[in-house]
């Protein structure tokens, strides 16, 4: 595989990590390190051996401060349409659309693009000195990768509208409460808690993981009828090796033996 100057990944225990690796930037996205977490998630998500993945920054400040702002001085309204275009590809149709779990392990500031970043995994992870914020409007901007959506989705409207408004920024135990995540966890354990929550769910049936991931996005997206994908989805997993399995394990009593 590919060197990146970016980022930092590997495979473990059918865990694919990827470390957003910009420390003195505060790990900041600029377009290099877009184009390389479009790469990777690509050949992870395609990738059998990795069943789920962990998304995190180096370093105990940042999980990711935010876009490159000094990328942004040059941009043309054309331009900055199709980075904004971009940055929903990537987070929409490969984090958020991956046929597996995608866990953000939250260890510092996630702000702007980086809090967008994690909105659009499967589930979020907060390191308790980790803080959190949209302060695009402090730069006369909106959120451009996701967050105008996903936010409402998770924390409510009124909520969203006050943190995209002021621009705030919050601390982990107060987006713990709000349900921005999932969970909050001391810094030292929190690739540990990320790795027991992915463990856990190989131990289910991963058709029913993929298929469960799908029937959820498709709750929020428009463009699709949530309650036919899920019974769609229900009906087609009568039909798989998986299911025979599981009601056979759960008749025999015994744990259930998915293929890996």
């Amino acid at each position: 595989m590919t060197q990146y100057s970016n980022l930092k990944y590997e495979v473990k225990d059918s865990i694919g990590y990827i470390i957003i690796n910009r420390e003195p930037q505060m790990n900041a996205l600029n377009q290099e390190t877009l184009d390389e977490l479009q790469e990777i998630f690509k050949h992870f998500n395609a990738d059998h051996h990795v069943r789920g993945i962990i998304l995190t920054g180096a370093g105990h400040k940042a999980f990711v401060a935010g876009a490159d702002i000094k990328e942004f001085t040059d941009l043309s309204v054309v331009q900055a349409r199709w980075l904004s275009e971009r940055g929903h590809i990537i987070f929409t149709d490969l984090i958020e659309a991956a046929p597996k779990p995608v866990i953000a392990a939250i260890n510092g500031y996630a702000l702007g693009g980086g809090l967008e970043m994690a909105l659009a995994c499967h589930v979020r992870i907060a390191s308790e000195n980790a803080k959190m914020g949209l302060p695009e409007v402090s730069l006369g901007l909106i959120p451009g990768y996701g967050g105008t959506q996903r936010l409402p989705a998770l924390i409510g409207k009124g909520r969203a509208i006050q943190m995209i408004l002021t621009g705030d920024m919050i601390d982990a135990q107060k987006a713990y409460e709000m349900g921005m995540v999932n969970e909050v966890v001391p810094q030292e354990k929190l690739i540990a808690r990320a790795e027991e929550i992915l463990q856990k769910i190989f131990t289910r049936s991963r058709v029913a993981v993929a298929n469960a991931i799908d029937a959820i996005n498709a709750a929020e997206d428009k463009k699709r009828d949530g309650n036919k994908v899920e019974m769609d989805a229900f009906g087609h997993l009568f039909g798989t090796e998986d299911f025979k399995e599981g009601v056979s394990a759960f008749l025999e009593k015994r744990p259930p033996q998915f293929p890996q």
